[in-house]
């Protein structure tokens, strides 16, 4: 498949206030994340390289002991394998984010 709109994909919930949707690539996945308040991505780490964008709303999110504060237009790359986590400070906060590798676990979400 080529073309995808979101409001088709069918939502997974990744955690309580964590909803996501995914597109699968051959060498990426594109993921949506939806957020309410209060809504917290535990600390991990994973082999995929991550690149992200706040779309709405806001977050606060901690790469490798650092934290920042981010809203619409605030984006972030985290290499393979460094811990971080994030928390949602606002309502309706949208991120998108790109993995590469894909994301095996998200597959079929």
């Amino acid at each position: 498949m080529t073309f995808y709109n979101f409001d088709t994909i069918a939502a997974r919930e990744l955690a309580e206030g964590v909803e996501i949707q995914a597109i699968p690539g051959e060498r990426m996945t594109m993921v949506r994340f939806r957020l309410q308040k209060g809504a917290p991505v535990p600390e991990h780490s994973h082999p995929h390289e991550q690149i992200g964008v706040v779309v709405s709303g806001e977050i606060e999110m901690t790469v490798d002991g650092e934290t920042r504060t981010l809203g619409p237009g605030s984006a972030w790359c985290i290499p393979s394998d460094v811990v971080h986590s994030a928390r949602c400070l606002a309502d309706d906060t949208v991120v998108l984010e790109c993995f590469s590798p894909p994301r095996e676990d998200l597959a079929g979400t």
